[in-house]
């Protein structure tokens, strides 16, 4: 189901759609919660004020009964302790379930593998931030709200450290640069992100130029802020689209592993010790394979 505001302005969602659907409050609670409604294709708290133009977006067909289900897997823990744990997320895995896609993804493995926080529900529990499924790298995981709520906070602080590595289309002249530009949902596709200045996102990226070839670049990145797709985006807006990437920058496609964007290191002040502490891991062979066309 489809609601495109137009009657009203700084409504709560959960308030306005009580009126609009035949769903009781809590319901739309636990929907709103869990993911399945949305604006703008935007995962919104209960209280998020509704704007005119804004879509709203219920997901009809989600199934009560479905639990999710923990699967064993081989993951890659870096760290683990019993407040959280560290994983090196690898090439083509989903991050949480979602409707159609329930299975095998991250957290149905984490789910067999420890207790998790109960903060986002039981679609996505521990799941502090997220990098997209054909994104490869490290992840932070709470095993309890506390540490969940402390992480959480820092990301929103802008206190962690996010070093990802990508390789992009052409030469990038300048040694270093910051794209300073909002991110919202594209007009034309609503699948994709692009820089807006209707119903975005303040958006910030920094990159480094680690080493160029002869039409693409080895760039190191630093985000402050974590909207949807913001480096592939960004990179795109520039001129300098990820290598690899079958959604932003309509290059061609060297294989199927997608996009060239590794998050490679990861910092955060521990939510009980308050000491701080930084993770890396290296570039998977996915990208190593792509990138060594590049040198020869």
């Amino acid at each position: 189901m489809e609601i495109k505001v137009d009657d009203i302005e700084n409504v709560r969602i959960d308030h306005y759609l009580v009126d609009k659907v035949d769903y009781s409050r809590s319901k739309i609670e636990k929907l709103i919660k869990e993911g399945h409604i949305k604006v703008n294709n935007d995962i919104v708290k209960k209280s998020y004020l509704l704007h005119m133009n804004d879509i709203i977006y219920i997901d009809e067909d989600i199934n009560d009964e479905i639990d999710i289900v923990p699967e064993k897997m081989d993951l890659d823990i870096v760290y683990e302790d019993d407040d959280l744990l560290v994983v090196n997320k690898p090439n083509g895995m989903v991050v949480h379930p979602a409707p159609g896609n329930y299975h095998h993804t991250l957290v149905n493995g984490l789910m067999y593998h420890s207790s998790l926080s109960s903060i986002n529900g039981e679609f996505r529990p521990g799941i502090v931030h997220r990098i997209d499924a054909y994104t490869t790298g490290l992840l932070v995981v709470a095993k309890n709200d506390k540490a969940h709520m402390s992480l959480a906070k820092q990301l929103e602080e802008k206190t962690t450290y996010r070093e990802y590595i990508a390789l992009v289309w052409g030469v990038i002249n300048t040694d270093t640069g910051t794209i300073d530009a909002p991110i919202g949902r594209d007009a034309k596709d609503r699948k994709k992100m692009s820089v807006t200045d209707v119903n975005s996102k303040h958006a910030i990226t920094h990159f480094k130029v680690l080493e160029r070839y002869s039409n693409a670049t080895l760039i190191q990145l630093n985000l402050e802020t974590g909207r949807t797709h913001q480096i592939r985006v960004h990179m795109n807006y520039i001129g300098y689209p990820v290598v690899n990437d079958p959604v932003y920058g309509r290059r061609k496609l060297i294989d199927d592993t997608g996009q060239c964007l590794h998050a490679k290191k990861l910092g955060f002040t521990h939510p009980t010790t308050g000491k701080y502490m930084e993770f890396e891991c290296e570039l998977p062979e996915c990208f190593v394979n792509i990138l060594n066309q590049f040198k020869d």
